[in-house]
């Protein structure tokens, strides 16, 4: 079975991610920021691996620590269920439109973390979810997944969107890339991913 539990624990953040990667996209996430869950349940929908993700963060102060520290479970959690990546397809891309915006991702669960971020909010906040986090959530997971990622805002007007279409363009890329291939073998010329 493709599936990990990992947990952390600091003065800052406690935090518990569980993924199926061949679950059904089924999940059960609260992380205290209404906005992040939204994008979370999107983006295990959309993936199809099933998530539970719980976080308790110092939200008093702001959401940094919440949004970044889930970002680096979630990417271990992945990292583990997908073991040493052998018989992957191992690459993957999207693009997604939301109404006016459209986000695209190219990603390469390459065990080379690498993260290109492109695009901006016209707003600090979305609901109590400070946008600039999308940036940190995702260099957090993917440098803890060793997933190489670009992930591009290529336009729109409306915030919500624009980060809405962001996750779910990375969640039918990564779908893509964790699917199995059909001989099980490591894709890359060296024999493994490294």
């Amino acid at each position: 079975m493709r599936e990990a539990t990992v947990t952390r624990n600091t003065r800052e953040t406690q935090i518990t991610v569980s993924v199926k990667l061949d679950g059904k996209g089924e999940s059960d996430i609260s992380t205290g920021i209404g906005f992040f869950d939204h994008m979370l349940t999107a983006l295990s929908r959309h993936s199809g691996i099933s998530m539970q993700i719980h976080a308790d963060g110092d939200l008093h102060v702001d959401g940094h620590h919440t949004v970044e520290d889930t970002g680096i479970v979630l990417g271990q959690a992945l990292n583990q269920a997908l073991g040493d990546k052998s018989g992957i397809a191992r690459y993957g891309s999207a693009y997604i439109p939301m109404d006016e915006a459209l986000s695209f991702c190219a990603l390469d669960l390459s065990n080379r973390p690498y993260v290109v971020f492109r695009g901006s909010f016209t707003n600090q906040m979305i609901g109590q979810y400070d946008a600039c986090l999308t940036e940190e959530f995702f260099r957090a997971l993917a440098v803890n997944a060793g997933i190489t990622l670009h992930l591009d805002m290529c336009y729109g007007s409306n915030d919500h969107h624009k980060c809405e279409a962001l996750f779910k363009a990375f969640a039918h890329a990564l779908k893509a890339a964790v699917r199995l291939n059909e001989d099980g073998t490591v894709l890359s010329t060296k024999g493994v991913l490294a």
